[in-house]
């Protein structure tokens, strides 16, 4: 995601240059690739602009049109570029390819990779700029072509729409009718190729936009799914938009015996002087397929893979009810591989055949089955539910359990746990699935060889409203404790377990409770947390413990605690290359 600079007045126990130099870690590169993307897009604007309001070629074009010409060509170039973009970020195969690619991807740029949706998002809003407006200047334009062509004679703006009335003419108006505004504009809105083409795609990108704001994907995701798949309808007519030419100069031989600034002012000698023959016009060829062809034939291929893969053969082998409307399924699959902290697209033709939805692996890769928790909070997982029987008390039948279709894995920021020494695994809620992957898979190694394990610390901590919410994940982190501590090793995991909501009755259960040895809640030697972590002091301690050592910061949760933990990471890393430095990921989908 994108993260905001700490403002400057924020207190920090480090220098201003420590705060500058882990800006440069944690943002540098995503700033850097911003800026250029906006440098590219504003460079293409200028020189877009310049090509239709410099040249002489377009002169008679600016006479008819004015200023709008540029206005409307110089966005029309940017969307080309943007669309061209617009695709890749969604590639998920081709980014799960780069990212677990060394020879091309070092770990900064794998996490510029994980940020594909943000960048994604910000291209559509780009998108959604140009297309206002390139729409509001051909709006001039047409309302200017129509005006001139049924204008009186005697000015050149007449002389030039009524080119092409007669044989062996071009026209530079690609107005032929004469009608009146607003009769004339909705005539060619609605008429022309480029008119009814760019009212379809604007319509497809306004329900688009609209339809993936955060309050519709996740309460009406259905509404969301199936209007995002309109831009296969925007990309056809972008292709063909063009088609139509509307957009006219002057042709190269035309010019060489046709010079507009001279033969300007004798329009009504036209034809009949030698020095000024009637001028001949061209369309411009349609540029926007050269554009698109690539992505969107990268995007073909990557819908084929994935289509493919789903077709394989998917095996419930599980079915386990957790408390707090949580559900596990554990699965089998022929040949499929993952690495810790990666996630699937799940489908279930029982209750939807179109709709995919993510969900993070909840398995390590050390066991013979993968397994994802679904929290019930919707039309879909609720159906999903009912179709793998958690709402029955009697055992369900293998052979009566749905079919699932499984596109997947693809690569996240967790995959980078073990490429630090020490880490921070933060998860809100249900956001603390790719960190069970991550427990898991240290579980393992601990298990069987851990000599080669270059991870030597970690700093887990859960936040989480309700009690029930800790029992299906308690498990687990006993497991690991009684691992730890068999292996005389018990300083390797130090979790923090946080209860942000409780009411009174609770409390005072807690109290009675404290003393006894274990938690009362999870079961486990560590005491459950009340409230919030003071980050400030948590990073601080942390800092203080690990002077000289790079420090990988994982989340999975919301934005307000990644704003907050980036800046944590930006404010407790030293100036000194050699000091510690807080690497912030966080977790898209």
């Amino acid at each position: 995601e994108i993260h905001t600079l700490p403002e400057k007045e924020q207190a920090s126990v480090h220098s201003a240059p420590s705060t500058m130099g882990n800006w440069v870690v944690n943002e540098g590169l995503s700033i850097f690739v911003i800026l250029v993307w906006l440098g590219l897009n504003a460079f293409l604007f200028w020189w877009y602009y310049k090509v239709y309001d410099v040249p002489v070629k377009f002169y008679y074009s600016r006479e008819l049109l004015g200023s709008a010409l540029a206005w409307a060509r110089a966005p029309a170039a940017c969307l080309n570029f943007n669309c061209l973009l617009i695709l890749l970020p969604v590639c998920r195969n081709l980014l799960s390819f780069l990212r677990g690619s060394s020879a091309c991807c070092s770990t900064r740029i794998r996490r510029q990779l994980d940020r594909n949706l943000t960048f994604h998002k910000m291209v559509a809003w780009m998108i959604a700029l140009h297309t206002a407006i390139h729409t509001v200047a051909h709006l001039f334009n047409v309302e200017r072509c129509v005006e001139a062509r049924v204008e009186a004679k005697g000015t050149i703006q007449a002389a030039l729409s009524d080119l092409g009335d007669k044989p062996n003419e071009s026209y530079l108006n690609f107005v032929r009718k004469k009608f009146p505004n607003p009769e004339g504009g909705l005539y060619v809105a609605f008429t022309y190729l480029a008119g009814l083409s760019g009212v379809i795609i604007t319509l497809a990108l306004i329900l688009i936009i609209t339809s993936s704001t955060k309050t519709i994907r996740r309460s009406y995701f259905e509404v969301f799914w199936y209007t995002h798949h309109l831009f296969v309808i925007f990309f056809i007519g972008l292709v063909i938009h063009g088609a139509g030419r509307i957009v006219r100069g002057q042709t190269a031989e035309s010019l060489k015996v046709h010079d507009p600034k001279i033969c300007e002012k004798n329009f009504t000698q036209w034809g009949k002087i030698s020095s000024c023959p009637v001028p001949q016009f061209a369309g411009n060829p349609p540029m926007t397929w050269k554009w698109v062809v690539v992505p969107m034939i990268l995007y073909f291929f990557e819908r084929l893979v994935r289509f493919w893969r789903s077709q394989q053969k998917v095996v419930i082998t599980k079915v386990v009810n957790h408390p707090f409307k949580t559900f596990e399924l554990q699965m089998m699959k022929k040949g499929f591989k993952m690495e810790v902290g990666q996630y699937i697209f799940v489908q279930c033709p029982t209750v939807s055949h179109l709709e995919w939805h993510p969900f993070t692996l909840t398995s390590a890769p050390e066991e013979d089955y993968f397994s994802i928790h679904i929290r019930i909070v919707g039309d879909w997982t609720e159906g999903l539910s009912s179709a793998c029987g958690c709402d029955k008390q009697e055992f369900q039948e293998a052979w009566k359990l749905p079919k699932i279709l499984v596109d997947g894995p693809f690569g996240t920021a967790s995959e980078d746990v073990f490429s630090y020494e020490t880490v921070m695994l933060v998860g809100a809620g249900i956001g603390v699935t790719p960190f069970a992957s991550v427990l898991k898979s240290v579980w393992y190694k601990y298990c069987n060889d851990a000599t080669n394990l270059r991870l030597k610390k970690i700093y887990f901590y859960w936040l989480c409203r309700d009690t029930h919410a800790f029992e299906w994940f308690a498990d687990l982190l006993q497991s690991l404790e009684n691992q730890m501590q068999e292996r005389d090793n018990a300083e390797f995991l130090s979790y923090n377990i946080y209860l942000t909501g409780w009411d009174e009755s609770q409390a005072t259960h807690f109290t009675v409770h404290h003393d006894e040895e274990k938690d009362v809640i999870t079961g486990l030697k560590q005491k459950t947390l009340y409230g919030r972590p003071n980050w400030e002091n948590e990073f601080k301690t942390i800092a203080s413990q690990h002077s000289s050592s790079r420090v990988g910061v994982f989340l999975c949760g919301p934005e307000a605690l990644a704003e907050t933990l980036n800046k944590q990471c930006i404010n407790n890393s030293a100036a000194d290359p050699r000091g510690v430095h807080f690497i912030f990921n966080k977790e898209n989908f």
